[in-house]
């Protein structure tokens, strides 16, 4: 089971729903567990400082990136945990039981 709530996962794909938010955190699992920082995520995503911050908050507030102060540093990194919950979710009742049969069977 799904360790998310509804309202926890509608947050977690609204805050992805955005072109911007979804390059950054794309840019962020490139980045590994390392992470990186403001500065260069403003040069990586040609995004202006003050608005990949907007950016940064949202996918903050969903709980899909971290952020930490190290030093002068603000270095972010994605939540992998959050993204595989999320992922969980999503498909937590795959096969159910609708009588439709399972898209997982039909990939193999």
């Amino acid at each position: 089971m799904s360790s998310l709530t509804e309202d926890g996962a509608a947050a977690g794909l609204s805050a992805l729903g955005s072109p911007v938010r979804l390059r950054v955190f794309r840019l962020l699992v490139r980045a590994g567990d390392e992470g990186a920082n403001v500065t260069d995520l403003v040069r990586l995503s040609q995004i202006p400082p003050s608005t990949l911050a907007h950016h940064l908050a949202a996918l903050s507030r969903a709980g899909l990136v971290r952020q930490e102060k190290r030093g002068r540093e603000l270095i972010c990194t994605a939540d992998y945990g959050r993204v595989n919950a999320l992922a969980a979710y999503l498909t937590e009742n795959c096969c159910a039981g609708l009588g439709l049969g399972c898209a997982q069977d039909s990939a193999a």
